[in-house]
C-alpha cells in the first residue's frame, strides 16, 4: 500500500539569492500594467508636480527672482514626495490584497520583486521628472546657469529616491492610513532641514548636524549647484552620488524587511 504526502511549503521551488532578470522585468511589466488601469495614480505621480509648479510661479509673479531661487530645489522635491506617497501605498495594497504572499509563494526572491517596483515606479519616475522639468525651464522660465540635462537627472534621482523610501516604509504600515502617516514622519523633518527655507549653516549646530545627514540635503545642494555654475562641479557630482547611493541601500533594506502581508 502506498501513502501519499501532503504537498508543503517545502516542495515549493526556492527563490535564488541573486537578481533574475526575467522574474524582475515580469514583475515591473504586471505593477506598470495596474498601474495602466488607474488614471487617478497616473494623475498623481505625472500631473501633481507640474500643477505645483506652475501654482508656485504664479505666487511670485511679481517676483521671479524668488522662483529662480527656490523653484530648482522644488523641481527635485516635488517628484520625492508624490512617488513616496504613491509606491507606499501601492506597495501596501499589494500586501493587504495577497498579491505579494501569493507573489512570494513563487520561486521570486525579495530582491526580485523590489527591483520589479523599482523598476516600474522608475520608468514613470523618468517621464514625471521629464515633464516637470521640461514645464519649469521651456514654460515657466526658470533660469538655471547649469545643464538642464543636470537638472534632470538630480530631478530623477529625487523621484527614485522617493520610491525607495515609500517602499522601504510600506513594510511598517498596517492600512493605506498608516502609510500615509508616515509622511510627516519621514519626509518633513527633511523638508524643513534640507536648505530650502535657510541656509544649512545658519541653523542650530544640532540642526546642521542632522541635515547633513539626510538625503533631501543633498538633493537640494545639487540643485543649486545647477542653479549656480555653468559646468559640473565636484560639489555637485558628489551631491549626485549620495542621493543616488542613498535611493539604493533604501532599496536594500526594502528587500531586507519585505513582508508578505501585513499582520
Amino acid at each position: 500500500m502506498t501513502t501519499t504526502t501532503s504537498p508543503t511549503t517545502t516542495d515549493r521551488p526556492a527563490p535564488t539569492g541573486s537578481l533574475n532578470l526575467a522574474r524582475t522585468t515580469a514583475t515591473a511589466t504586471r505593477v506598470l500594467r495596474q498601474l495602466c488601469h488607474d488614471p487617478r495614480t497616473i494623475a498623481l505621480m505625472l500631473l501633481v508636480p507640474c500643477v505645483m509648479l506652475f501654482l508656485l510661479r504664479y505666487v511670485f509673479d511679481g517676483s521671479p527672482r524668488t522662483f529662480d531661487n527656490i523653484g530648482a530645489s522644488l523641481l527635485g522635491i516635488f517628484p520625492l514626495i508624490t512617488m513616496f506617497l504613491v509606491t507606499s501605498i501601492a506597495t501596501l495594497r499589494e500586501r493587504t490584497s495577497g498579491t505579494l504572499e501569493r507573489l512570494l509563494a513563487m520561486p521570486l526572491g525579495k530582491g526580485d520583486l523590489i527591483a520589479g517596483y523599482a523598476l516600474a515606479f522608475g520608468t514613470l519616475a523618468i517621464i514625471q521628472s521629464a515633464l516637470a522639468t521640461g514645464l519649469a525651464l521651456w514654460f515657466l522660465g526658470l533660469d538655471v546657469t547649469g545643464s538642464p540635462w543636470l537638472l534632470l537627472l538630480v530631478a530623477l534621482l529625487d523621484a527614485l529616491l522617493g520610491t525607495a523610501l515609500g517602499l522601504f516604509v510600506s513594510a511598517f504600515a498596517a492600512s493605506e492610513f498608516q502609510a500615509v502617516q508616515f509622511m510627516p514622519a519621514v519626509i518633513f523633518p527633511q523638508l524643513l532641514l534640507c536648505g530650502l527655507f535657510t541656509p544649512r549653516d545658519n541653523m542650530h549646530p544640532a540642526l546642521e548636524a542632522i541635515s547633513n545627514v539626510l538625503p533631501m540635503s543633498y538633493a537640494v545642494d545639487g540643485m543649486n549647484e545647477v542653479l549656480k555654475h555653468t559646468d559640473t562641479t565636484t560639489a555637485f557630482v558628489r551631491d549626485a552620488l549620495i542621493v543616488a547611493g542613498c535611493a539604493l541601500l533604501v532599496l536594500g533594506l526594502g528587500a531586507a524587511t519585505l513582508r508578505r502581508r501585513t499582520a
